[in-house]
């Protein structure tokens, strides 16, 4: 080694080898056989990249969280990530990385020894997946491109912390994803739907989704600090999470204040009405500190799944085996856009991200929408001719 080395912060060396990389070395304890130190490197091209590992290192034997990697499996080192490195996301983001790597990753190549995971290893997984089995439904491509974002991250941080020298899955193909066709509804079935739900108990939130875009999360996470006059504000979500229902940031942390239709604000107010003669039908057993706008009697919580499967039952009984609750949205942004609301108009209310996001995923609604542009074109026309 050359003499141009230094004391990392807290302990260890890092020193600049002969062949121009640098290395760092750690200690994990004595070996019971000779009773000497145990050391061990982390390597790279530079003296701080070395550094910010080898510091990454000496956290995880300070907290007991530390494995060799040449012991440790697969399986192992997601357990850690999961536990160490994930800390940063939303619960619900946990709970579908969890969920990724419990059903199909860890029994796959969870037993693989870390430093022994190849690229056609990882592509013989996906490639098993996509194809599926005769217990085992074929995944698609999308889920696919799930479970390697999982993947993906995990190994990168094994990576940075000199568990490994790179990352298999860099390597691999992904099968090609093709966007799904939204389905909106057609306002044939609009207004059959309409219909179908006049005096259902959860009327109001099948009318404000469809008329308004949000998220199923967002309806029902609505509370009554939402309702400002004629608007519509929109700052968190509801979501279950370890079987509890609990008060999640918006997709995108993106805020938003709506200005619905007179119609569905008046729809709101009847319901808040409504909701008043619950609460006084049923007394002391009203439960609803957190004055959401949706309640069954008792003043609780409306639950996904409840709200789901009557709307379900709903669309099934109009010949609509197929629609989604999800679709109630696209057929909003599709009638707004239909309407004329601009882009980023349609973009903001739906909580899109960009407004390149809603064009992709729009800009091919209808061809009632292609004929009146060509309508108006031809009117210009005429008129300068």
């Amino acid at each position: 080694m050359r003499k141009n080395s230094r004391n990392a912060a807290g302990s260890g060396t890092i020193r600049q080898r002969p062949d121009g990389r640098w290395e760092g070395q750690y200690t994990l304890g004595k070996d019971s056989g000779t009773g000497k130190q145990i050391r061990k490197s982390v390597y790279g091209k530079t003296q701080k990249e070395v550094k910010t590992k080898l510091q990454a290192v000496l956290v995880d034997i300070e907290k007991g969280v530390f494995q060799e990697p040449s012991k440790m499996t697969v399986a192992t080192w997601l357990d850690l990530w999961l536990d160490t490195y994930v800390g940063n996301v939303k619960p619900l983001t946990k709970k579908s990385y969890t969920s990724q790597i419990r059903i199909n990753i860890k029994p796959n190549i969870g037993a693989i020894k870390l430093t022994a995971l190849t690229a056609p290893i990882v592509q013989t997984l996906y490639n098993a997946l996509e194809k599926g089995t005769d217990e085992k439904a074929a995944l698609s491509s999308k889920t696919i491109q799930n479970i390697h974002g999982v993947l993906h991250k995990a190994l990168n941080q094994a990576v940075n912390l000199g568990y490994i020298k790179s990352n298999p899955t860099d390597a691999c193909i992904l099968p090609r994803w093709e966007r799904k066709e939204i389905k909106p509804l057609e306002e044939t079935q609009i207004s059959a739907f309409l219909k179908a739900v006049q005096g259902h108990k959860f009327e109001t939130v099948y009318v404000v989704t469809l008329f308004t875009g949000l998220r199923q999360g967002e309806v029902l996470g609505l509370t009554e600090d939402c309702l400002q006059g004629d608007k519509l504000y929109v700052y968190r979500q509801l979501q279950k999470i370890d079987g509890k229902y609990v008060f999640e940031t918006l997709k995108n942390n993106k805020t938003r204040t709506l200005t619905p239709a007179p119609f569905v604000m008046q729809a709101l107010k009847k319901h808040i009405k409504r909701q008043a003669v619950m609460q006084k039908q049923a007394g002391v057993a009203w439960n609803n500190p957190n004055n959401f706008v949706f309640t069954n009697e008792l003043g609780e919580n409306l639950k996904h799944i409840t709200v789901y499967k009557n709307y379900k039952r709903i669309v099934r009984s109009l010949g609509l085996d197929e629609a989604r609750f999800h679709d109630m949205r696209h057929s909003y942004a599709v009638a707004a856009l239909q309407a004329g609301d601009d882009i980023k108009t349609v973009q903001e209310n739906l909580g899109h991200h960009t407004a390149a996001f809603t064009l992709d995923t729009y800009g091919h609604v209808s061809e009632r929408m292609k004929q009146e542009s060509a309508n108006r074109m031809e009117r210009f026309i005429q008129s300068v001719v």
